[in-house]
């Protein structure tokens, strides 16, 4: 498996050819940083987008969603398109038009394929929810069958596709430097706050220690 994604006519940057990146490293890093993604798909000739999670495992991508819904049956064995960004900062320059964003983000194409063994199903859901808070399936009541029944689980070769990557200040006209107009950047994060306990948690059970520590 090569260390880089080749470049095709829909993955290669046809403007800023300096923020594409096609190594896995890259690619890997923002999956694995970014939970949230949309899922691109065509149903009856027509374009849609799901939010939905997704996880990395490997060279493969994963979602999941209910069994019942149409983005997900649409998508066994089709064209897809998965999106995933994380917003860095604001970046405003001297002008309206060099104003931009410090971003990440990484679109792949390709297949979408159906988990359809339950018991690699149920272990892709146990991958999931452990890559987010280590240790916690295992401490889960066992699934019923009607859950796993209930529950898709769709997958993708990260094969075709690249990431894009933003980062430092404005790029003004040489001329505009010399404006009397602040420029820079606003940075951006996304914070974990404090848990927040459910109301009907029996009494005497504590906030364990994966939950204490989650960070994304």
């Amino acid at each position: 498996m090569s260390d880089t994604l080749t470049v095709t006519d829909r993955t290669r940057l046809r403007r800023s050819h300096q923020r594409g990146h096609f190594d896995r490293e890259t690619i890997n890093a923002i999956l694995d940083a970014q939970p949230m993604c949309g899922v691109g798909y065509v149903i009856d000739g027509k374009p849609f987008v799901t939010p939905t999670l997704q996880w990395r495992e490997g060279n493969h991508v994963y979602w999941h969603g209910s069994s019942a819904s149409r983005a997900l049956r649409s998508s066994r064995e089709a064209e897809v398109c998965l999106s995933v960004a994380i917003l860095d900062g604001f970046v405003l320059a001297r002008s309206g038009m060099h104003h931009s964003v410090n971003s990440r983000s990484v679109t792949l194409y390709g297949t979408a394929f159906r988990v359809e063994d339950p018991e690699e199903k149920h272990a892709k859901l146990a991958r999931f929810v452990n890559g987010l808070f280590p240790g916690r399936y295992e401490g889960l009541r066992d699934e019923y069958a009607q859950d796993l029944k209930a529950t898709m689980v769709l997958g993708m070769e990260i094969a075709e596709g690249s990431a894009k990557v933003r980062t430092g200040g404005p790029n003004d006209e040489e001329e505009d430097y010399d404006l009397p107009i602040w420029a820079g950047v606003v940075p951006v994060r996304m914070e974990v706050g404090e848990p927040v306990p459910d109301p009907r948690n029996l009494p005497g059970v504590e906030v364990p220690e994966h939950v204490k520590t989650f960070r994304l």
